[in-house]
């Protein structure tokens, strides 16, 4: 991990995230109102959209994270994901709701779901603030995005360049 200065251009900018959480916080509400709700954040980069999202969710619900990795220091998955933390609470026949920065390859997600289905939860559905389908290696569909952007290299808001940048309020590219 060493820190690079870049350059960043804003992609999506924090009033546009801001406007997309409550829209998503409203559609959540709807589907999941009179149901045990447990939302999962993957860590690292679903850190701050989990955050300002679940402010607006007007529900009960628990909170839990995963540590997943399929990156290991670079800027394209390796496509080999490791669980580097579990869930704490049983999600034994509950609605797990996994909020994610990005679905990429679909991959991580793949495999987490996967994972997570071996311990018998009700349901299990995502919420993703951005989705890259142009870098689909397997099908994989969230029920919440927030937007679907082009295969460009993104960060901020959450997502990072060698653990650098996930405190922009906005996500960006690298200007070029």
């Amino acid at each position: 991990m060493n820190y690079k200065k870049i350059d960043v251009d804003v992609m999506i900018s924090q009033e546009e995230i801001q406007k997309r959480i409550k829209e998503l916080a409203r559609e959540i509400e709807k589907d999941y109102e009179g149901k045990e709700l447990i939302c999962l954040g993957l860590l690292k980069g679903s850190i701050m959209f989990m955050a300002d999202l679940l402010k607006e969710v007007n529900l009960p619900l628990a909170m839990d994270f995963m540590k997943v990795s399929s990156y290991h220091g670079g800027t394209d998955s390796t496509g080999v994901v490791k669980i580097l933390k579990d869930v704490d609470l049983d999600i034994t026949g509950k609605n797990i709701l996994i909020i994610e920065d990005i679905i990429d390859t679909g991959l991580t997600l793949q495999y987490v779901k996967n994972f997570l289905g071996s311990k018998k939860p009700n349901e299990i559905k995502v919420c993703s603030l951005l989705d890259k389908p142009s870098r689909r290696k397997v099908e994989m569909v969230g029920e919440y995005i927030g937007f679907e952007i082009p295969d460009e290299f993104v960060l901020g808001y959450g997502l990072d360049y060698d653990e650098y940048y996930r405190n922009l309020p906005f996500v960006g590219k690298v200007s070029k």
